[in-house]
């Protein structure tokens, strides 16, 4: 019994250190998030996509994928994937959210779902950024290569975002910021 118990403790760690190598980052709901908020806080990052959305593919392939901004985001966030143009309902802060003119026969663009709404969501993709009760800090709009996203994983991770409050100091901010995140 020991043995099995011993191996599929390795397996488990064998399985996720390979998708660490491969730059995976752990996608959950927003509820799964909100709920993993209440045990251990973080930060929530959420990637509002759509399935018709180009630079959504290419933020998914060239930047989530990125070994450093997956281990990045794993180790300072809760990262949630969501369809910011699809049917499903969620429960977010006791209140219900839904695409009430979803079409799922419908190819390409959809009606924009009640949540992304909810968080401000203009454009595709964004990434939204939550604090540790789940408050909206900022939607961030467009593709970001590794090197340009991690400016913002980490001005929300170490709450720099709460001394940078005018152009001059996010100027500043930017001008000082060294990226260390290889782009592979």
């Amino acid at each position: 019994m020991k043995k099995i118990v011993l191996l599929l403790a390795v397996l488990a760690y064998s399985f996720n250190g390979m998708a660490q190598e491969k730059g995976e980052i752990n996608w959950m709901t927003i509820e799964e998030a909100v709920a993993a908020q209440e045990k251990e806080p973080r930060k929530i990052m959420m990637d509002m996509y759509t399935t018709w959305c180009g630079p959504c593919k290419m933020l998914d392939k060239n930047t989530f994928q990125n070994k450093d901004v997956a281990a990045y985001v794993n180790e300072n966030y809760y990262a949630v994937k969501f369809n910011a143009e699809g049917g499903e309902t969620i429960i977010f802060k006791d209140k219900e959210y839904g695409n009430p003119a979803y079409n799922a026969s419908k190819k390409g663009r959809n009606s924009q779902h009640q949540f992304a709404q909810h968080l401000r969501v203009q454009a595709y993709p964004t990434i939204v950024f939550l604090d540790e009760k789940a408050e909206l800090l900022a939607p961030v709009t467009g593709y970001h290569a590794p090197n340009q996203l991690e400016i913002f994983l980490k001005l929300f991770a170490t709450d720099k975002h709460k001394d940078v409050t005018t152009k001059e100091q996010w100027e500043a901010y930017q001008k000082d910021f060294n990226a260390e995140f290889k782009v592979e």
